[in-house]
């Protein structure tokens, strides 16, 4: 029998273009999602999609089951969200606060799309800049925070995973390099956010404990890092997604850190009276669907 765990399995695929990610957007593993697709193969009598294209190219059986998920999930998934409505209420309130400097280019249509489906809940950004955000949470200023898990006395829900790059200029000293160890950052100026350094990845994981010897500018926004970077002021660390379009246009350059590179979480933090809330549950939803589809280079954690 089809069933709505099918259709869902069958838009995941579409949305997140692979295998590998349309599990991770599911919860599933991979082999539990081969399985899955196999059973519904047989059961239809052909491919579903083209094994070897990509962007994954549908069949006209998949075609013709993509057409009804578009048609019945919309419906399910606003059903869902009327029940919610109706056993919690229909207002809320997310106030976001971002730990995450570089989340912004993403969050925006994340937000948009959440207001379409809870246009009754207020979501808007914790404004000015905070070295501690999770602080804002401790405060009663902020509902829910987006950076590092924020402590054993929230709930913590996992969004995912990230790799974070040295960024150069085209002339630097170590652009000839492949990738970057210690070492190579003695001396260096390091342009990062105006946050403690505690906080920020390559100081925390690779220069402090190889001791390595550093200065430190800081600018707030990330396009005045790379700017500050492309003329030749110093070199930063920041996530794939945020200099992709950066790097593809060759105005500063990128390299990994170390054999297996440098790599950070996402979490969503919230207080526990928050995070059995429908709109809170659902939002962490958005975010990972959206994600999953317009960011290259993460993987989604479970």
């Amino acid at each position: 029998m089809l069933e709505l765990r099918h259709l869902r399995t069958l838009t995941a695929l579409r949305s997140s273009g692979s295998l590998v990610r349309a599990a991770q957007l599911l919860n599933l593993t991979q082999s539990a999602l081969s399985h899955q697709i196999k059973l519904m193969e047989e059961r239809y009598g052909g491919p579903l999609f083209e094994r070897k294209s990509l962007p994954i190219a549908f069949t006209a059986t998949g075609m013709r089951l993509l057409d009804l998920a578009d048609r019945v999930l919309p419906d399910v998934e606003q059903a869902e969200r009327d029940v919610a409505r109706l056993s919690q209420g229909d207002k809320g309130q997310l106030r976001v606060a971002l730990e995450c400097h570089t989340c912004f280019d993403w969050l925006m249509p994340v937000m948009d799309a959440f207001r379409q489906r809870w246009p009754e809940v207020e979501i808007d950004l914790v404004s000015g800049f905070h070295s501690e955000p999770v602080d804002l949470l401790r405060s009663g200023l902020a509902d829910l925070v987006i950076g590092s898990a924020g402590g054993p006395e929230y709930t913590v829900f996992p969004l995912f995973r990230f790799e974070i790059l040295v960024v150069l200029d085209q002339k630097h000293r170590l652009a000839a390099q492949r990738r970057l160890e210690a070492p190579d950052f003695d001396g260096e100026t390091l342009i990062t956010y105006p946050v403690p350094e505690e906080r920020i990845d390559l100081i925390r994981e690779v220069l402090r404990p190889a001791n390595v010897r550093f200065e430190r500018r800081t600018a707030e926004l990330t396009v005045a890092i790379l700017q500050l970077v492309a003329s030749r002021r110093g070199l930063a660390a920041l996530p794939n997604w945020a200099i992709k379009n950066y790097v593809d246009y060759d105005y500063v350059l990128s390299r990994p850190v170390g054999e297996f590179g440098l790599w950070s979480d996402l979490f969503v933090s919230v207080p526990p009276a928050l995070a059995a809330k429908a709109y809170v549950s659902d939002f962490v939803g958005v975010i990972r669907e959206q994600c999953a589809r317009t960011l290259d280079g993460i993987t989604l954690l479970s």
